[in-house]
């Protein structure tokens, strides 16, 4: 049996989200606990930096990444002795068995509302097949796991879920750079649906918190000029969007926040509030999928389908001080659970029991 590990290194032609924010992190640990890995990718990719870091081999001529994976990198492996296949962002090819995938959560099937009907319908039709015939399912926690056994009755025995980690630039600076005005709530997200900022809005637009902003970062996009959030807000002068900011900038809006609130409907992890905790920022996040596995004892909840209940809690957090000092206390014990080279290490254990079959 070839015992060789070769990692899927599409993610390298794609723009980082998070779910290739996982598979990076991920890479770079494994590079260095396992130096023979093997990455390979398409032509195109986009990082050049981490390309040359993980010592990636370009194969194949498909720009087109789908097609590339279905049948440039299947031949490949093939001809290269049927090594271990490790694909660490939602797809990998269909008819190469000996494979291990990493599908972040199932709400492109739970909630296709919520997505392109092409992005939907391929999902649907990939995941379920993948996860079947894949001889190992990596997630991310255990309400994905728990939806991947339910709705796609994969096998238990299977799945190894891998927590993410939160990346050092969120650790608690010293030299924090207070903000002219730090009297805000804030919020950090895509602009989908299930990110409810809608229900946020609206809530905030009730609340007695008429000396507090709102403000809200992430790309403004074609789907946010969609979505009527724009609108809604110009109702209210203390309603703010940043679009994009970097890492460094968000570390500084994370530290000077009143609180950071999350009140998605689906989330398969939730890495912002776990970024908030690590700057020393109370959070606030809904009940709802995997948020309380992930965020324990250290956060406020609210039911996000209830406006009133999200006016109520962020109004009692902010007008609290003793229940924010607590929060950021909490939070800063929970954060600590969350390590990028503690889930590589685990990883690295299951690849090699996986690597045996």
């Amino acid at each position: 049996m070839n015992k060789q590990i070769v990692i899927n290194a599409r993610f390298l032609t794609q723009r980082i989200t998070g779910t290739q924010r996982f598979a990076i992190e991920l890479s770079i640990r494994l590079k260095k606990l396992m130096p023979d890995l093997i990455f390979v990718s398409p032509k195109n990719i986009l990082h050049q930096d981490l390309a040359r870091q993980l010592e990636v081999k370009t194969i194949g001529n498909f720009k087109n990444g789908i097609l590339w994976e279905q049948i440039e990198l299947p031949l490949y492996l093939k001809s290269h002795g049927t090594p271990l296949l490790l694909n660490l962002c939602n797809t990998g090819p269909l008819y190469y068995t000996r494979k291990v995938v990493s599908i972040m959560d199932i709400s492109f099937h739970l909630h296709p509302e919520w997505f392109s009907k092409s992005f939907s319908a391929y999902y649907n039709f990939l995941i379920p097949r993948l996860v079947q015939e894949s001889i190992g399912v990596i997630t991310i926690s255990k309400a994905s796991s728990d939806d991947l056994v339910e709705y796609f009755n994969v096998d238990p025995q299977k799945i190894q879920i891998i927590y993410p980690g939160v990346s050092k630039i969120f650790d608690k600076n010293v030299e924090v750079s207070n903000l002219n005005n730090s009297n805000y709530l804030l919020a950090v997200s895509s602009m989908d649906p299930r990110k409810n900022f809608i229900g946020l809005i609206n809530a905030f637009m009730n609340s007695p918190l008429d000396n507090v902003k709102l403000l809200i970062v992430g790309n403004t996009n074609s789907l946010f000029a969609a979505s009527g959030i724009e609108k809604l807000a110009a109702k209210k002068d203390n309603v703010e969007f940043t679009g994009y900011v970097g890492d460094r900038e968000l570390v500084k809006l994370y530290q000077n926040a009143l609180a950071f609130v999350y009140p998605s409907f689906f989330e398969g992890f939730g890495i912002p509030p776990l970024e908030a905790m690590a700057c020393g920022c109370p959070t606030i996040v809904a009940n709802t999928t995997s948020l309380p596995e992930v965020c324990g004892d250290a956060s406020a909840y609210v039911n996000p389908y209830r406006v009133d209940d999200i006016e109520k809690v962020i109004t009692e957090v902010v007008t609290n001080e003793s229940l924010r000092q607590s929060l950021v206390k909490k939070g800063f014990e929970r954060v600590a659970k969350f390590n990028w080279d503690h889930s590589a290490e685990k990883l690295v254990s299951y690849l090699y029991d996986v690597a045996k079959k």
